[in-house]
């Protein structure tokens, strides 16, 4: 890569930046979960590389900026989350048993370091609608929100009214998106509510809290 954006190499590699690249990431991404959803083992592989092409141009383009990191330091600041987010491996922590218990600490860890205000903090906003609503639901579910307060916050039959929409010439993307969106008010409306956390550790609520503050 670094011969490729160098002078005497790729015209089209050199002139790339994030911005032009994007495209590029969100197919080969795609490429990547269809060959893994149907088992392709030569696809797969293909497509990691695909993938992997991505992160090391995205690395390249950066360290050209006055600011910039390179590789490396991509691949240190990996190695130093992992250790990180897995205390009862790397620093004898107890306390995690079960793989659903190493999930609850993960997020934890991550609300920690990140310094996170809302369970809904750090999630992608562009990804498609559909995948917004099931983060945010998934977020929620987590943080101890009741499913019976969720399921009312979701319009119901939201899979058959994508279906509908299309027939009837609506935009089935945009309104999964408000769906996804009024959900997110709605909760970070109740996180307003709730009390606030302490000395730094991240916000711990039960499903009491939220039906109490659940307007």
């Amino acid at each position: 890569m670094d011969r490729l954006r160098s002078p005497g190499g790729c015209p089209w590699d050199a002139e790339q930046t994030h911005e032009s690249l994007l495209r590029y990431l969100v197919e080969e991404t795609y490429e990547l979960y269809d060959a893994l959803a149907v088992g392709d083992v030569a696809a797969t592989r293909e497509e990691l590389g695909d993938v992997l092409l991505q992160v090391l141009f995205h690395a390249r383009v950066a360290a050209e900026s006055p600011d910039g990191f390179d590789v490396d330091a991509v691949a240190a600041e990996l190695v130093a989350k992992l250790v990180g987010r897995h205390p009862h491996v790397f620093a004898g922590e107890a306390g995690v048993v079960t793989s659903g218990d190493q999930d609850v600490r993960w997020e934890e860890l991550k609300a920690t370091e990140k310094r996170r205000d809302s369970v809904l903090d750090g999630v992608a906003l562009a990804q498609p609608a559909a995948a917004l609503l099931a983060k945010y639901v998934s977020r929620a579910k987590r943080a101890g929100v009741p499913p019976d307060l969720l399921a009312a916050a979701v319009p119901e039959g939201a899979p058959a009214a994508v279906v509908g929409s299309y027939l009837t010439g609506g935009d089935p993307e945009g309104e999964l998106r408000a769906a996804a969106t009024a959900l997110g008010e709605r909760l970070r409306a109740v996180e307003a509510r709730l009390p606030a956390p302490t000395n730094g550790e991240p916000r711990r609520t039960t499903p009491e809290d939220w039906r109490t503050h659940w307007q």
